[in-house]
């Protein structure tokens, strides 16, 4: 299983980063949603990396400089392979949310949130950028194993 969580965060790296690149190349163009988008995006899997290994986290819809948001991605792919190896995947981990609630997952759940939140969010950029008129990228896992 763990072999299986690496290569979908290698995925999951590979994609956030193909879309900072594209927003990056038509700044000009793209509206705030997809700024807010990208970063939400970041936060959240910095937000889950955090409860896991019980560290400081960023807020949910914190905006980030652009230009930190590759940085952002490769901390956010190194510190989800660390706990990857580090963690049981059925370890439970107690934790509270956004507004302040408690709740308990396994690790893997949590990781796997992580990475579907993601893939969920790509595909809502995609139409963004499509609406602005700017050709959306293929970010299917199959495209990328292919």
């Amino acid at each position: 299983m763990k072999e299986k969580l690496i290569d979908l965060f290698e995925y999951t790296f590979h994609f956030n980063s193909e879309m900072i690149k594209i927003i990056a190349e038509n700044i000009e163009n793209v509206d705030e949603k997809t700024i807010s988008l990208i970063n939400h995006t970041l936060n959240a899997q910095q937000i889950w990396n955090s409860r896991i290994l019980k560290e400081n986290s960023f807020e949910v819809w914190q905006i980030n400089p652009f230009e930190t948001l590759q940085e952002i991605n490769r901390n956010n792919f190194k510190k989800s392979i660390e706990i990857v190896h580090h963690f049981d995947p059925d370890q439970k981990i107690n934790y509270q949310n956004s507004r302040g609630a408690n709740f308990e997952n396994t690790v893997f759940e949590m990781l796997f949130q992580a990475i579907n939140h993601s893939t969920y969010h790509r595909g809502q950029i995609n139409s963004l950028l499509k609406q602005d008129g700017i050709d959306p990228i293929l970010t299917d896992y199959i495209f990328y194993k292919r």
